[in-house]
């Protein structure tokens, strides 16, 4: 399973990521897309842990939270269409 985060900070980078999901496990995964035109941010990432328990701990407990100035959106990740 993949964790989508989204209403990211745009000061968040990858790093910070890392460190807040690997409380919850191994982190295997992280990536946050950039705009193909500008290179920014877009607002948001995608983690994937080690196991599916650890994931569905880090959503339950991260949903909605403040963090880094923003209210972050956090569920699983729907496949791409």
């Amino acid at each position: 399973m993949t964790i989508f985060i989204g209403n990211l900070s745009w000061d968040a980078e990858r790093e910070d990521l890392i460190h807040l999901f690997s409380q919850y496990g191994e982190v295997s995964k992280c990536s946050m897309p950039l705009d193909r035109e500008t290179g920014r941010k877009r607002g948001f990432a995608f983690v994937d842990l080690g196991n599916a328990e650890e994931e569905k701990k880090a959503i339950d407990d991260l949903q909605d939270v403040e963090w880094m100035g923003r209210a972050i959106s956090v569920r699983v990740a729907e496949p791409r269409r």
